[in-house]
């Protein structure tokens, strides 16, 4: 597959960054209608994308090159190079939040209504990113049959074949699934109205995917022989258990 989507001036945009945006335009539009549902004023959080988004790049490379430091200290012009892609989401979810916080602090906003508010958008952008992966031929899994492969849309065949041999199109599995955890943040959202309940599910739901789907990959970033994202998605799965439980019990205290 072709990784430059079109050339402007002689300087060539990637099919990636292209994906990426379309992901974040859709997920700030998205945001403008949810906002009624935790009444939160679009403004602020337009305000906060502004803040947050370049953040979340920003932690999303970081948290990248830490994990692939081997690498990028012998190679130190690359660090800046994201255009081929390196951008690892987990890194990119806790800077966001952070500066999400902090703002949030500032204008005496409630933080989890506003990540209520945030999380479907999230998501969405999250199932619509991983196509640049695919453009890319990166995020993939272990090889796989041709008759397996088969039973995919010739694009995706084309795609996963890659020197000779078919792969697991993992971030395809992944799409799918934050298409579907997309769908149950935008009914709870609407039908839940306790306070982080939404964010809580996506924490959770998220990494229960991504633990799963991380284990076929072969590109996965790594720390002591282990699978940064699985060891990641377990502690999101933990997180998710105690803002539920938590959630509970101001319930029963009449808090909303």
């Amino acid at each position: 597959m072709n990784p430059v989507a079109f050339t402007v001036f002689g300087v060539s945009i990637q099919w990636y960054g292209v994906i990426i945006a379309l992901g974040a335009l859709l997920g700030i539009y998205l945001a403008k209608f949810n906002c009624k549902y935790r009444d939160i004023d679009y403004e602020n959080v337009l305000d906060g994308v502004l803040i947050g988004l370049p953040c979340g790049i920003v932690g999303a490379r970081l948290y990248y090159v830490l994990f692939k430091f081997s690498y990028y200290s012998q190679n130190p012009a690359e660090i800046l190079n994201i255009r081929g892609g390196g951008l690892a989401i987990h890194g990119g979810i806790i800077f966001g939040a952070l500066a999400a916080y902090i703002y949030t602090r500032r204008k005496k906003i409630n933080f989890f209504k506003a990540m209520d508010i945030a999380v479907p958008s999230i998501i969405l952008a999250q199932a619509i990113g991983r196509w640049g992966n695919f453009f890319n031929q990166e995020a993939h899994g272990g090889v796989v049959s041709e008759a397996f492969i088969s039973k995919f849309p010739e694009f995706i065949k084309n795609g996963m074949f890659i020197d000779g041999a078919y792969y697991h199109p993992t971030f395809l599995y992944e799409s799918i699934w934050n298409l579907i955890v997309f769908f149950i943040l935008f009914y709870l959202l609407r039908k839940v109205k306790t306070t982080g309940t939404t964010v809580c599910s996506y924490i959770g739901l998220y990494s229960l995917g991504r633990f799963f789907i991380e284990g076929l990959r072969t590109d996965s970033l790594m720390i002591l022989g282990l699978r940064t994202a699985q060891i990641v998605s377990l502690l999101g799965i933990a997180v998710s258990i105690v803002g539920f439980a938590y959630i509970s019990k101001i319930k029963d205290k009449g808090i909303e």
